[in-house]
């Protein structure tokens, strides 16, 4: 179990990687809290009267050396449009780290996938699993072109597989489609929306690959309180804030 912090953070850098999605690169004057890859903060939106709630985000990356925080952030409303705004020394209140992370391999090979804004946490995934020696493969699905963002530093980690809907960049179709996804692994980590979670975790099991998915469930509070984000899984109603956001997948219920 973390210790749980509100902190306000400090906007370091605020960088736009397309039209739909930006990076906050935040750091705070004491050093950062342990977190794992997998987890996720919950941010604070000043100053929005039609935003109430924290937005639960995904944590991209951890430098702990130069003691910052990114979190990669896809603009779909007032809350997120109001983040995409902060300039440079800003601040912004922060609770951290929530959640379980992946359960992390230290040998053999892993696929991670992701589609969309679930790319997001498979960074610091990446860094953390190939600095204990595990080869690292990314398969990460995009609907065309525009979507992308810099995948630089995924591409210093490992192997970076592409797929578009439309075949405007890589393997035209879903991560589903693509070669690499049918054969075995050591570990598959995925995130992404749910129906793509779902078919990966299928890929998964055809080839008897062990699979871990971060659900996608809204999450109001991040602690398991206002109950708002709970999944029906094989072992009962599970809060996936708190008890998630990765789950395995033999403790998932698949079907559609």
């Amino acid at each position: 179990m973390f210790k749980k912090f509100e902190l306000t953070l400090t906007v370091v850098e605020n960088i736009k990687l397309n039209n739909s999605f930006f990076k906050l690169v935040l750091t705070h004057s004491e050093p950062l809290p342990e977190m794992v890859p997998g987890q996720f903060v919950e941010v604070k939106v000043e100053n929005t009267p039609t935003v109430y709630l924290r937005r639960p985000i995904s944590i991209n990356n951890v430098d702990y050396k130069a003691n910052t925080l990114s979190l990669v952030i896809k603009n779909v409303g007032d809350g997120t449009n109001a983040l995409s705004t902060l300039s440079v020394g800003s601040t912004v209140n922060i609770l951290l780290p929530l959640g379980n992370g992946y359960t992390l391999i230290n040998s053999g090979e892993a696929l991670l996938v992701g589609g969309g804004v679930g790319i997001a946490p498979l960074l610091y995934l990446g860094k953390v699993l190939r600095s204990g020696g595990v080869k690292v493969t990314y398969l990460l699905g995009f609907k065309v072109k525009s979507d992308l963002i810099d995948l630089s530093d995924y591409e210093a980690l490992g192997d970076v597989m592409v797929t578009t809907e439309d075949g405007s960049v890589g393997v035209k179709g879903f991560v589903t489609g693509h070669q690499c996804i049918k054969r075995h692994y050591d570990m598959m980590y995925v995130c992404g929306p749910t129906p793509m979670m779902r078919n990966v975790a299928k890929e998964a099991m055809a080839t008897g690959t062990e699979c871990e998915v971060s659900l996608e469930n809204m999450m109001a509070c991040g602690l398991g309180a206002c109950l708002g984000c709970v999944t029906q899984t094989k072992e009962g109603h599970k809060c996936v804030c708190s008890d998630g956001p990765v789950f395995n997948i033999n403790k998932l219920i698949l079907s559609e």
